[in-house]
């Protein structure tokens, strides 16, 4: 397949990279470098793992890629975008729009139902939801029997089945999740490790996931390691 070939149908398309990404917290004694001269370059459709532990700046690293957080200095292009060259207005409709996110503790509105937080997203940008597109995805993620519950009514796997959903809605150029599993029990991450990679191939969606579970980590297309703040140089391991 020729280059131009390949970039029609988006494969070896770059679609998120930073340069020299930094994020400095405090100063003199109390300086801390959350994130250290991070360049990392991840293609359209992979599925990367970035592993580290406790303190080693993995969850810091994953607010400057979603544009939760300024960094320091340094960029981050998402679709060749600088996300951190918009101001802040443009930037929160830019992360609406093109980063999911997926947190360890699921941040679902308790006071609305699965389909309404499912929705959100394309409610607050004042888009007009597709039913079918929203039952598509509820079966997708087995929700079907429970679109109309309150998360307080839901086991932990369902709710992060919600916020993964939620996440998907838009369908947006990077789906990034924060320890998604680490809060459920064996089965129940099992099959949201399951759904991660069922999206990362139904839909074709760029995933990155930020663990320290090693195992986990192995199920994605590559790895990359980050300890005080570091990255492994942005290659990282091919599975």
């Amino acid at each position: 397949m020729s280059r131009q070939a390949a970039e029609r149908n988006g494969i070896g398309m770059e679609i998120l990279r930073t340069e020299h990404l930094f994020k400095i917290y405090g100063t003199g004694d109390n300086r801390i470098t959350a994130v250290n001269d991070v360049e990392i370059r991840v293609e359209k459709g992979e599925f990367i793992a970035i592993v580290g532990s406790s303190g080693s700046g993995k969850s810091t690293l994953m607010h400057l890629l979603g544009g939760v957080d300024r960094p320091t200095s340094g960029k981050v292009f998402i679709e060749d975008n600088d996300i951190y060259g918009m101001k802040d207005d443009r930037l929160a409709v830019f992360r609406r729009r093109q980063v999911g996110l997926i947190y360890q503790f699921y941040n679902l509105i308790p006071v609305l139902d699965v389909e309404e937080n499912m929705t959100l997203p394309l409610e607050l940008d004042g888009r007009e939801v597709d039913r079918q597109a929203v039952k598509e995805l509820a079966r997708t993620l087995g929700l079907s029997r429970h679109m109309h519950s309150l998360p307080n009514q839901l086991s932990g796997g369902q709710q992060q089945r919600a916020a993964i959903g939620r996440a998907l809605i838009t369908r947006p150029a990077i789906l990034l999740a924060d320890e998604p599993t680490g809060n459920l029990d064996t089965r129940a991450g099992n099959e949201i490790m399951e759904l991660l990679k069922l999206s990362n191939r139904k839909y074709d969606q760029t995933v990155i996931m930020i663990t320290h579970n090693l195992e986990l980590a192995k199920q994605a297309d590559r790895v990359l390691t980050i300890e005080d703040g570091k990255v492994d140089g942005g290659k990282g391991e091919r599975q």
